[in-house]
């Protein structure tokens, strides 16, 4: 399993994103349904954002727009997803981006295919927190009302489970306008007994195999 789990943007260690993919960067799907509550203008400049940050590190990156997929058999998005090498999953609001993958059927795709070492997840804050056992406590930071406001559908708690702790970004991170909401979800986990860790912006959780740790 291959992991670049980024606090914020592509932090302080693009090399080793480079270095998970091996041989070469290659296309990278990138999925910003984390910014689907957004205006669409605004979603779009931040979709181009991401575009162009991955192709100066050499990446041919695509937007994947998970809503495309919603309500379609399953086998369409695993079909799409089977020629990246990689995602990029940007942030935003994590619950938006956990109903995205839950109705377009990618939450089993990835997951199936992180198991199997055949793909590498990259991203940040909401892109990594999906990844936790459960999203409960990000209601601190995130809404999850806006899914309901968005798709009249209740928000999904349940996260994909790959990582066995949740993951709070942001953290002591001053100069972000969510540095204080995460590290009240922080201080809730601690409080709690949740497995967590967290990361201060620039920071990078990097899995690579057995080998893991934040740099």
């Amino acid at each position: 399993m291959r992991l670049y789990l980024s606090s914020f943007r592509v932090g302080d260690h693009p090399d080793r994103l480079r270095k998970l993919l091996g041989a070469g960067p290659g296309r990278i799907a990138v999925i910003a349904n984390a910014m689907d509550a957004t205006q669409e203008e605004r979603r779009r400049a931040g979709v181009a954002r991401e575009v162009g940050a991955l192709a100066e590190l050499g990446f041919d990156p695509q937007e994947l727009d998970l809503r495309g997929f919603f309500g379609r058999p399953v086998g369409e998005v695993e079909a799409v997803l089977d020629t990246f090498l990689a995602v990029w999953v940007r942030g935003g609001n994590a619950f938006m981006l956990r109903y995205a993958m839950a109705r377009s059927g990618a939450d089993g795709v990835l997951s199936s295919r992180l198991r199997e070492d055949t793909i590498v997840y990259a991203g940040y804050s909401a892109g990594p927190c999906v990844l936790a056992p459960s999203l409960q406590g990000l209601e601190l930071c995130d809404f999850p009302q806006k899914v309901t406001q968005t798709w009249g559908a209740d928000p999904v708690w349940e996260g994909l489970g790959i990582l066995d702790h949740a993951f709070v970004p942001h953290v002591d991170s001053p100069g972000h306008p969510e540095t204080e909401d995460c590290g009240r979800v922080a201080e809730r986990y601690r409080a709690d007994g949740t497995p967590h860790r967290t990361l201060r912006d620039g920071q990078v959780l990097v899995i690579d195999g057995e080998r893991q740790g934040i740099i």
